[in-house]
């Protein structure tokens, strides 16, 4: 799995890099997904095998971005972070029954980065966002059978997204409950889901490295 070091080189700032709500917002780079997983394998050295299944993944079908695909599709995620930098807002998703980041399917949109932001606003209710389109994380899960679909695989490609200065969350039909946690203590939980607690322990090192 990959671990929590991220090197101060790969920062880029929030003017020059991020994606702003509201959605319909055009980039001024095209997001290419193969040359953000590179970018996160020479970041993170330690997510090179990772990185080689995404690769591998994403060249094996034109419609790896669908979610009717069979053997799985990518997702896009966000890390959506409070602008103290010390919490994240995460959902108690309704279908899998955990506390995770908010996130979702691409359904044909090969922009992760512009999934994630748009997830994160219609899971949150949140205005003015921004995501910063380097990858933050990688995580692929195997998802269960369900009544209505076979077991399958979430490619999820996880993104830092930052809150504005307003907090007030609206709960959407995807989530039990919405909450404002924090990174540390998210970090130090041994029950917490084993990405969220990876994903803590990198934001707060890329914090000490004063990437964010």
């Amino acid at each position: 799995m990959c671990g929590h070091v991220f090197h101060a080189f790969a920062v880029r700032s929030r003017a020059q890099a991020g994606y702003h709500s509201p959605m319909d917002q055009h980039h001024t780079m095209p997001f290419d997904l193969a040359a953000a997983l590179q970018a996160h394998a020479v970041a993170s050295p330690q997510c090179a095998a990772q990185v080689a299944l995404f690769d591998s993944f994403l060249v094996s079908s034109p419609d790896v971005f669908q979610r009717w695909h069979p053997p799985g599709h990518f997702t896009g995620s966000a890390w959506l972070v409070a602008g103290d930098g010390e919490r994240v807002l995460l959902t108690h998703h309704r279908k899998l029954g955990r506390w995770l980041q908010l996130g979702g399917h691409a359904d044909g949109d090969c922009d992760l980065a512009r999934v994630a932001l748009r997830e994160a606003q219609e899971e949150s209710g949140l205005d003015a966002l921004a995501v910063e389109p380097r990858i933050f994380d990688i995580d692929r899960h195997r998802i269960p059978v369900r009544a209505d679909e076979p077991e399958h695989w979430h490619y999820d490609v996880r993104f830092v997204v930052h809150a504005g200065a307003d907090e007030t969350f609206v709960v959407s039909e995807e989530s039990h409950a919405l909450a404002w946690r924090r990174i540390d203590e998210i970090a130090a939980d041994a029950d917490a889901e084993a990405s969220m607690q990876r994903m803590a322990r990198r934001w707060l090192a890329a914090r000490a490295a004063g990437v964010y």
